[in-house]
């Protein structure tokens, strides 16, 4: 079955960017590319000082729209287009319910991590890891 409808979670790092790339080439269908904004909070913080504050939020949305125009730019280069969206809050949890929202049928996401330790964790990221335990769709993840 081939998809309808891809996301895919940008973060500005080069696994995502490559993501992309790979929706771009194999997937030819309505493609979203969906930025979280994490809201930093005191217990996020290094040593809990950090508040939430109006610059530091307006900073991370101009970084989403920042990557997102990224993607409109690489889309465009492969002679296609994207729809674009930026949720704030739990990266997985985010990514889940933009797809469980707004019918996805298909998730491609760069999967971060290393390779010692904690397996799973560290070969796929705790992002990708959550996604792909929770997420109502097939899960692509690009390496």
């Amino acid at each position: 079955m081939h998809p309808e409808h891809v996301l895919v979670p940008l973060d500005g790092s080069p696994l995502a960017d490559e993501a992309l790339a790979h929706a771009l080439a194999v997937f030819d269908c309505r493609i979203t590319v969906l930025n979280i904004v994490t809201p930093i909070d005191a217990g996020m913080s290094e040593g809990g000082v950090l508040e939430p504050d109006e610059s530091r939020t307006a900073a991370a949305h101009e970084r989403a729209e920042r990557l997102i125009e990224r993607a409109k730019t690489e889309a465009s280069v492969a002679d296609r287009s994207v729809d674009t969206a930026v949720e704030t809050g739990d990266p997985a949890a985010a990514i889940v319910e933009y797809a469980e929202a707004h019918d996805v049928d298909h998730i491609v996401m760069g999967g971060h991590g290393s390779d010692r330790g904690e397996l799973t964790r560290r070969l796929l990221g705790t992002v990708a890891t959550a996604v792909l335990g929770e997420a109502p769709v097939t899960v692509t993840l690009v390496r």
